[in-house]
């Protein structure tokens, strides 16, 4: 290979790196990811229901010269394609009585933050020597929890700026649900950060690799009595951290800001067209970051039993890559599946759950973790 005629500096180096990475992230992992998860969600709750579901969009063969209703349906998989085509195309509209600074501002709020959060995720080992992750910061998880709380204000100024009743319980109600899940949520995973000693995500995987996934101690061979006195609270931790995730994506059976058997669309009723899409893009984002952090914290991250890291070369990288994303592509499916299996709550039962129940058990998980750990020592 020629060399280049001049040097790039460390900085320039890491600079370029960086943006590769996020441009790579974007457009080819979640971007795509976000489609076709709309089509997964459209597909597996028509086989609950009992109903075809998108199977016609597929390629036209008038591009190859053949008949005009010539059309190989490839089982509707070009669907979210040509969604994408439509979001791009459709007329925008902008209500009249709408607060139109707030009302185009807040797509971009409810977007942005679901998007940005993913860069502290490490969703591979390395590849070419290159660390899998966009930035490496030693506060991973806290960064995740202050910049995903931002969400919700894209929900609320939505709700506010449509002059809209529907559009304005729809916020408030993302407000108080916010309010009520973060909490929980928040101190669901301190357990896990005494149990590690870190915050560094990158740091959280390799100790997994070490000792064992933090739901599943066996997958670092015979797991040692510590691991097994921790599994009970890292469980818990799970079930309440993978919960409080549901509330937080906004995902049934916690979707009362939408509800649209009760505000029609909620806080996205007056949108339509591109800016709809930016809501609904956030939607998913949120939940496909929901899933990163839930792989990265409790299911071990990129790595799997025999399978080796990115420095046994570039193939094993792209290994654990792929590994990291079936993964989360099987939580996406669970997320989905809960969806069209499980009635809404109302708003009453889920503040009591927030408030009264996974309150009070994160709080005494943290008491029972801290015993064992003191225990242990």
């Amino acid at each position: 290979m020629p060399s280049l005629p001049f040097t790039l500096s460390p900085e320039v180096q890491f600079a370029l790196i960086s943006l590769l990475k996020i441009l790579a992230v974007i457009f080819l992992i979640i971007l795509p990811l976000v489609s076709y998860t709309v089509y997964a969600e459209r597909r597996v709750s028509a086989l609950i229901q009992d109903r075809v579901g998108p199977n016609r969009v597929g390629i036209p063969m008038t591009l190859f010269g053949f008949k005009h209703d010539v059309n190989l349906p490839l089982g509707g998989l070009f669907q979210p394609v040509a969604d994408a085509v439509k979001f791009l195309l459709k007329e925008d509209l902008t209500p009249a009585h709408v607060n139109k600074f707030y009302y185009w501002l807040a797509p971009a709020l409810a977007m942005v933050p679901a998007i940005l959060t993913i860069a502290v995720v490490p969703f591979g080992s390395t590849l070419f020597g290159v660390p899998m992750v966009i930035a490496n910061v030693d506060v991973g998880v806290l960064f995740v929890f202050a910049i995903a709380s931002l969400g919700v204000y894209g929900i609320v100024i939505a709700g506010w700026s449509s002059n809209s009743k529907y559009s304005f319980l729809g916020g408030v109600r993302s407000t108080s649900q916010m309010i009520s899940y973060e909490l929980a949520l928040g101190l669901s995973v301190v357990p896990i950060f005494l149990v590690m000693g870190t915050l560094n995500l990158s740091e959280i995987v390799n100790n997994q690799i070490q000792n064992g996934w933090t739901i599943l101690p066996v997958t670092a061979g015979l797991p040692s009595g510590r691991q097994l006195l921790l599994w009970i609270p890292m469980l818990i931790s799970f079930v309440v951290f993978t919960i409080a995730i549901f509330a937080e994506t906004n995902r049934l059976p916690f979707d009362l800001p939408e509800s649209e058997t009760e505000l029609v669309a909620g806080y996205h009723t007056e949108y339509s067209s591109m800016k709809f899409a930016l809501f609904f893009l956030g939607e998913y984002a949120a939940m496909i970051t929901g899933c990163s952090i839930i792989v990265t914290l409790f299911l071990g991250g990129w790595s799997f039993p025999l399978i080796r890291d990115g420095s046994h070369g570039w193939v094993w990288g792209l290994i654990n890559i792929a590994v990291f994303f079936a993964k989360v592509s099987g939580l996406l499916l669970f997320f989905i599946f809960i969806r069209w299996t499980l009635p809404r709550f109302r708003y009453d039962q889920l503040m009591r759950l927030g408030w009264i129940f996974f309150f009070e058990i994160a709080l005494v998980n943290i008491l029972v973790t801290a015993l064992i750990l003191a225990y242990v020592h």
